[in-house]
């Protein structure tokens, strides 16, 4: 039986009964590969058990969940040295996915089993905010995050991205735009905006298009804001045109940039909460390798 290095999936506690992925693990450890699972509880097991990856000196470690286990896992393996840190590898199981659904990574739990572990390894950007946070997808703030924050659970997981659009179509009454400047290399934008997304990936609140033409392997984060004054005509078009250009949106592609409000705004990182004034957000180029579909959308 032909022996593998050791892999390491760290799945999302929510999703420990999944009967697909357990009979895609017995299967491919009937065929020889090492494979070790973690099951998180709460926050920081990720990050833990990316270090005892490295110790087993596993050549790769997969998140296996939504959005919020990769980022985990991805900032996890940011602090690690190049010469030791594991190939992440992906296998969707949250709600959304909005990274590994751009990024192509099959549904199919063996499918996507297997890409993670034999795929090809290829250089990938994260985002760093304020130092000390990132995102390997998106950023998103607005009256966006708020909707994203407040969607209930159960809309979620029965009607998927659509949900998002529909409980935003539901409190319009409660649209408060965020007042902020934004500036970047010969780039700078000053007024109110409903929703800012800035992405390394192209998607996010499950299957919104905000940053269509976003890569994650050029250097650059792609801007994408709806000004205020265009709400109505942006979601018009979001629900009526098949073309991912939005004439309404103002756009960039940017290696960093810095956004000040006169008051606290939220900004969603891979859907996880960040609040504050300020925030300098600057792409880390070549930050980690994952396994990713030869055909992938993300790689320039």
């Amino acid at each position: 039986m032909e022996t593998h290095s050791v892999t390491l999936a760290i799945l999302n506690g929510k999703n420990a009964g999944n009967e697909e992925l357990r009979q895609a693990i017995s299967t491919l450890r009937e065929e020889g590969f090492q494979l070790e699972v973690r099951v998180t509880w709460e926050y920081g097991d990720g990050e833990r058990y990316v270090h005892e990856a490295v110790k087993l000196n596993a050549a790769t470690v997969i998140a296996a969940g939504g959005d919020g286990t990769i980022n985990e896992v991805a900032t996890a393996l940011a602090g690690i040295e190049p010469t030791q840190r594991p190939v992440l590898g992906l296998v969707p199981l949250g709600t959304a996915n909005d990274f590994a659904s751009s990024a192509g990574i099959p549904m199919e739990m063996e499918n996507a089993l297997r890409l993670a572990i034999l795929g090809k390894a290829a250089p990938i950007d994260l985002a760093r905010v304020n130092q000390d946070r990132y995102f390997i997808n998106m950023a998103t703030g607005g009256f966006g995050t708020r909707i994203t924050s407040e969607t209930p659970e159960k809309l979620k997981s029965a009607l998927g991205g659509i949900s998002y659009l529909i409980h935003g179509l539901t409190r319009m009454d409660t649209l408060k735009a965020d007042s902020c400047t934004l500036e970047g290399p010969d780039f700078s934008w000053q007024g109110d905006a409903l929703v800012i997304g800035i992405g390394n990936g192209r998607q996010a609140g499950g299957g919104q298009l905000l940053c269509p033409t976003a890569l994650i392997n050029d250097g650059k984060l792609e801007l994408s804001i709806a000004p205020s004054q265009d709400l109505l005509p942006t979601l018009m078009h979001k629900l009526t045109s098949a073309e991912d250009k939005n004439p309404n949106l103002v756009t960039a592609s940017l290696p960093w940039l810095t956004i000040r409000a006169p008051h606290e705004m939220t900004f969603n990182l891979d859907g996880e909460p960040l609040s504050g004034t300020e925030f300098h957000i600057e792409v880390l180029p070549d930050a980690l390798e994952c396994r990713l579909p030869p055909s992938c959308e993300l790689l320039s």
